[in-house]
């Protein structure tokens, strides 16, 4: 294992980068907010006033709870600390309550959380090779720092939208850290913590299965373990939050389609419905609803392609995860290739899982800025995926007000991200080709058609769901491209590569 130099003796930066992240937070504290906000409102009220068995059965609200018990034991505590700013957010009963103090003490609450996230982005700096240069440009941890602390998609996901994101990513890149520093019980105990807070991190469990399998349990010096003694080194339990894992009664799609595999799929089918009908090979009045352009979340039949099941996503899932797997257990290369694996398996649910929402795809995103800082493709492949996967997050904000706030975080992420992976790996040229800087330049106009000129059109009435599902359509050709990118990557790279520094 190759060790690294201390990153430098003053971390000042560091420090004022988390605080100016925090400061920019609060001052988005009275910006929109979403139903998530009436979700946690609503979490807060029965974990406070119900006792525990009841928290899974009260339907008071429509937002009922539908994360694992772990998480509902955090909005518990959260609201013994809620009721000190106002204790009418702690009833049931008031439904879409959002008097200024609960907006205060909510968006507190989550600035508040993201303290893990800061404590887990320094340790994932200690993971990484001895600094390049003198300037922090020429830094991989400040470099890293700015991508994760600033990262554009968790600051409106989490500080406009409205969730819980850094405080759990903070666990998952703790978790990924200690497996770098090999204390593994650690890592895997923070993840097994993380699958009891939010359930969809069970995609990126195969991941961590099969590393700790390979790499920990089936180890030379275990290797006449009986397999009673390996099973229960990795004793996580998966039953609960894997009944929860796939809502298939929302379909295959959510509201807004996120671009993945099947918003490409569903383009497809009604390119084929429609030039059926033109050609007089179908019979319009035969054809099912056009519902999966309706805005709704519900489940739709395709009009010529095969209706896609739950059943057929998760074989696709497991099929498109299944060479990375093979991978790391055929040829681990280290703590690396396992955080490898992990982007793919997440990126590969992102892609064919089933009812997958936009904001997944930070779950690839924020574990790839590791790896950017550390090889030439990967922050190519990084490029690409995070202003294509950050793009695809606009409509989650559909507000006036929020339009230039959008535009301008993105901009900003996305130009230091272009010059700081520029000036890092500079001795190679340019970091992307020109097909690949067209098609990132091509989101400009997009943005310009979608925002501003649509709106004026007669079709806005007609087909108000237009724009959103350009937006999918072009976002799903880069993530794919992305996810391409990423495989050939994984496939190709040699065991010599350069490895981050284990401790």
């Amino acid at each position: 294992t190759v060790m690294a130099a201390p990153v430098t003796n003053d971390q000042s930066w560091f420090f004022a980068l988390a605080l100016g992240v925090s400061f920019l937070k609060c001052l988005l504290i009275n910006a929109y907010h979403s139903t998530d906000f009436e979700v946690h409102r609503n979490w807060l009220a029965l974990t406070h006033s119900l006792p525990a068995a009841q928290w899974y059965y009260e339907a008071t609200s429509e937002w009922t709870l539908d994360y694992p018990p772990l998480f509902a034991w955090f909005e518990y505590g959260l609201s013994h600390i809620a009721r000190f700013f106002d204790k009418e957010m702690l009833v049931v009963q008031n439904l879409n309550y959002a008097s200024p103090a609960t907006i205060l003490f909510q968006r507190l609450s989550v600035i508040v959380a993201d303290v893990v996230f800061f404590y887990a982005v320094k340790e994932c700096c200690k993971c990484l090779r001895e600094d390049k240069g003198k300037y922090l440009l020429g830094k991989p941890s400040f470099i890293l720092t700015v991508l994760l602390l600033w990262n554009f998609g968790l600051i409106i996901v989490d500080h406009i939208h409205f969730q819980y994101n850094g405080f759990l990513f903070g666990v998952l890149l703790l978790s990924i850290a200690r497996h770098f520093q090999n204390r593994h019980f650690e890592g895997a105990l923070l993840f097994s913590i993380l699958l009891n807070l939010k359930h969809i991190y069970l995609y990126i469990a195969p991941a961590y299965g099969i590393y700790l399998l390979r790499c920990f349990c089936f180890t030379q010096s275990n290797i006449y373990a009986s397999p009673e003694s390996r099973i229960n080194k990795l004793s996580i339990d998966l039953p609960q939050v894997l009944s929860r894992l796939f809502p298939f009664k929302r379909g295959l799609c959510h509201a807004y389609w996120a671009p993945n595999i099947w918003a490409l799929y569903n383009i497809a089918d009604k390119a084929f419905s429609i030039l059926g009908v033109k050609f007089k090979l179908l019979d319009i009045n035969k054809l099912p609803k056009a519902s999966m352009t309706g805005g709704l979340v519900q489940e739709f039949q395709h009009s010529v392609l095969p209706s896609v099941s739950p059943l057929a996503t998760l074989v696709c899932t497991v099929l498109s995860i299944l060479p990375a797997l093979f991978r790391i257990w055929h040829r681990p290369n280290g703590a690396r290739g396992f955080l490898r694996c992990l982007v793919i398996c997440a990126l590969g649910s992102f892609m064919f899982g089933w009812h997958v929402h936009e904001k997944a795809i930070l779950m690839a995103i924020l574990p790839l800025s590791l790896l950017a800082v550390e090889s030439r493709e990967d922050a190519r492949i990084f490029l690409i995926l995070s202003i294509t996967g950050h793009y695809s997050l606009f409509p989650l904000l559909f507000t006036t007000q929020e339009l230039p706030i959008k535009i301008l975080l993105l901009l900003l992420f996305t130009i230091f991200s272009l010059t700081s992976l520029k000036t890092l790996f500079r001795s190679g040229g340019a970091l992307l080709n020109p097909l690949e800087a067209t098609y990132l330049l091509g989101l400009i106009p997009l943005e310009l058609i979608c925002e501003f000129v649509y709106p004026l059109t007669v079709w806005q009435k007609t087909f108000p769901f237009l724009p959103l599902m350009l937006t999918s359509i072009y976002c799903a050709l880069g993530v794919t491209y992305a996810f391409i990118r990423l495989y050939i990557s994984l496939l190709t790279c040699s065991d010599s590569t350069k490895k981050i520094k284990t401790q």
